[in-house]
């Protein structure tokens, strides 16, 4: 059947995209395949809106049948970072090269030398793609995601809270405040606080449809200062949760506090009614802290890189 690529325009295709992703990721046996409706959530309220401050009108492209089934998507997570979700009914070699042509024209950023610079992601097993890739000239990057899953039947590990702090949901906006900072620390631990750009941003993630508050998860200090973190993310369309992110200060680690909330978050989603958990890791430290939780399985996505030539204007 024959697709039609057009730009995304509007929110009308927003909700669109994510009854998308949820049908793939279901035919997928819930593979990571393909993104989850909540990481594309995700990509718009924070990535796209707080950090590169990108328009989905100018970044989204979809692939339809004349009858509007969608068959395709790109969707980058910033400018230059492109995945590829594609319904396996429709997944082609044809339909590969022409996302990717879509990407190399319109999503590449600067590289070195003035050329144009891509990152694709593709699943180790993906052959088709694989092939794709190295014919257009993509070699394997270095880093993947090892999108990491543990089903929710299994028992979660005891683990108790430090000394002193404990766990809970976060309070309303006043402790917005206290939830950016522990981020930045967590995740910014190298950079001179002074770089630090206040909590304001932390309403749009509030406003992804899937944010809920009660799995916005906190481990408090014995002072009151927020020590570790965890946002958990519930569809209860496909009966999963994914934790996206999961930190803790430098000051309060190795006491065991992202397991201790992970494990509560657990807890969480069982009493929803998930019936499989997700999380991404990047580095040894994050693989071996995620298997302590029963983050066992995985598949892993890696990055291909393209470097095109610099545009001639004129």
């Amino acid at each position: 059947m024959k697709l039609t690529m057009r730009p995304y325009c509007g929110e009308d295709d927003y909700w669109r995209i994510r009854d998308f992703l949820r049908e793939v990721f279901l035919l997928n046996d819930r593979r990571e395949w393909s993104w989850q409706a909540c990481r594309f959530d995700y990509c718009r309220r924070h990535v796209y809106e707080n950090v590169q401050h990108l328009r989905m009108e100018d970044t989204v492209y979809i692939w339809e049948t004349r009858g509007g089934r969608i068959g395709a998507a790109l969707t980058p997570e910033g400018r230059g970072d492109i995945s590829l979700q594609v319904h396996p009914g429709f997944g082609t070699p044809s339909l590969l090269y022409e996302m990717l042509a879509v990407a190399e024209e319109r999503l590449a950023r600067p590289g070195p030398g003035g050329s144009r610079k891509l990152e694709v992601w593709a699943h180790e097993h993906d052959t088709m793609r694989h092939d794709v890739l190295a014919h257009r000239g993509y070699t394997r990057g270095e880093v993947p995601e090892y999108q990491r899953r543990r089903p929710l039947h299994m028992p979660i590990p005891d683990a108790p809270v430090a000394p002193g702090y404990t766990i809970r949901a976060l309070g309303d906006v006043d402790e917005h405040p206290a939830r950016s900072w522990v981020s930045w620390k967590a995740f910014h631990p190298d950079e001179p606080d002074d770089r630090y750009e206040g909590w304001e941003w932390y309403r749009n993630v509030q406003r992804a449809p899937l944010y809920r508050r009660d799995l916005d998860l906190v481990a408090v200090a014995p002072d009151g200062e927020f020590a570790s973190f965890c946002t958990v993310w519930f569809d209860d369309v496909t009966r999963t949760g994914t934790f996206e992110p999961v930190g803790t200060a430098p000051a309060h680690q190795r006491r065991g506090l992202s397991k201790a909330v992970m494990c509560e978050g657990l807890r969480r989603l069982v009493r929803l009614g998930a019936t499989m958990a997700y999380v991404g890791s990047y580095s040894p430290v994050a693989h071996a802290a995620y298997a302590s939780v029963g983050f066992t399985e995985y598949d892993v996505s890696e990055p291909w890189e393209w470097l095109g030539e610099a545009r001639v204007e004129g």
